[in-house]
């Protein structure tokens, strides 16, 4: 196996504990820091069932389990961002599904230093060059944000 094969399979390498993304384990996911990291604390919440497709796949309580688990990592995100940087702005809530065939969400940091004609955009209208680009592959220089961003996990938790 490759070092590049737990993007093939991200729920099945985060339950095998080979998907270095992961922040910590849900009581309906993982929280995952995002692999580019053009928004500094882009994270994403996955389910823990790979069949699940969609929110309206889960039963009501499974569902509200899985809410809350979005609002806790998108406050942890919120938190941990805010205290990193001064130009911190607010946090962008997604549930797409058109790319991944399985129920995640985005959690998308917002900046004061983002370029005038995005900032008030959805990211997903940043050029696919710019949010592809290798210098925002997640990497050493964001272990504090990732352990920030974790502690708050902890916090909430115990909350």
């Amino acid at each position: 196996m490759t070092d590049d094969d737990w993007r093939d399979d991200r729920i099945g390498s985060a339950h095998r504990g080979e998907n270095p993304t992961v922040l910590r384990r849900l009581d309906s996911g993982f929280a995952v820091i995002g692999d580019r990291q053009f928004l500094p604390g882009y994270s994403v919440l996955l389910t823990d069932d790979p069949a699940v497709t969609r929110l309206s796949d889960l039963p009501r309580a499974r569902r509200a389990a899985y809410l809350g688990d979005l609002e806790r990592l998108a406050e942890a995100v919120e938190r941990a961002c805010a205290r990193l940087d001064p130009a911190f702005r607010r946090v962008n809530i997604e549930i797409l599904g058109n790319t991944d065939p399985y129920l995640h969400a985005h959690i998308w940091p917002r900046y004061d230093w983002e370029p005038a004609d995005r900032v008030r955009l959805p990211v997903w209208l940043y050029e696919e060059e710019h949010r592809r680009a290798e210098q925002h592959a997640l990497g050493p220089r964001h272990d504090a944000l990732r352990a920030d961003i974790g502690a708050e996990l902890d916090r909430l938790g115990e909350a």
